[in-house]
């Protein structure tokens, strides 16, 4: 199977990258980011402290979790709700950050991670895919970006969906959450010894997807 790992922090332009090498290649792109974050939008629904492992893990133990594929993009359902808009929201955003770090959640996640790669032809994003999700992945690449730009880009995508925020507090929520993803116990935000590092500060998308697809084709 062809397998492609990007991992980076958020706001880097992984996602978007990994839609456009996908498009490119007719292969499935799979946001493991949606599945946490979906466990984060439970949390919140079930009023659960994210921070309470136990309560966590009895949260996520029997969660009703579907990942669907319908006209080229991907559909996170939860409890058999669609929530891909939901999850997007920046209260989910933050919470996904401290929920992901539980281990119970992870492997989980991992898990079903693994057999979807397994079974298809997949281009993968999140924090430790090429370092821990598929260590085996013949083509992995760490994607970043300044902090600034990074929160730049979240500000304008949240503005655009017409949320109010303050863009001070988004770039501290960033950073915040780049220290989180780095520093939690299993399998952190980190990359893998044999991916090519790619900075997207100063080059578009599209840029970075045809970077990327000259080392696979």
């Amino acid at each position: 199977m062809l397998n492609i790992a990007l991992d980076g922090p958020a706001g880097s332009g992984k996602s978007t990258v990994a839609k456009i090498i996908a498009k490119k290649l007719d292969i499935l792109y799979l946001d493991t980011g949606a599945m946490y974050r979906a466990c984060a939008l439970k949390c919140l629904k079930e009023g659960v402290d994210v921070t309470d492992k136990e309560k966590v893990e009895k949260i996520i133990t029997d969660i009703d979790l579907e990942i669907r594929y319908e006209n080229g993009t991907q559909i996170t359902v939860l409890d058999g709700e669609n929530v891909s808009s939901d999850i997007r929201k920046a209260e989910v955003s933050m919470l996904a950050s401290t929920v992901s770090a539980h281990k119970c959640v992870r492997l989980k996640m991992v898990e079903k991670q693994r057999e979807i790669a397994a079974s298809m032809d997949c281009v993968l994003d999140g924090r430790d895919i090429g370092s821990y999700v598929l260590p085996n992945a013949k083509y992995k690449f760490y994607v970043t970006a300044d902090s600034e730009v990074r929160a730049k880009r979240r500000y304008k995508e949240l503005i655009e969906r017409d949320e109010k925020v303050d863009f001070d507090a988004l770039h501290e929520e960033i950073k915040q959450r780049d220290y989180n993803d780095s520093h939690r116990d299993f399998a952190p935000l980190k990359k893998a010894d044999d991916a090519v590092v790619i900075d997207t500060s100063d080059i578009s998308a599209e840029e970075v997807a045809e970077k990327i697809l000259s080392y696979v084709l």
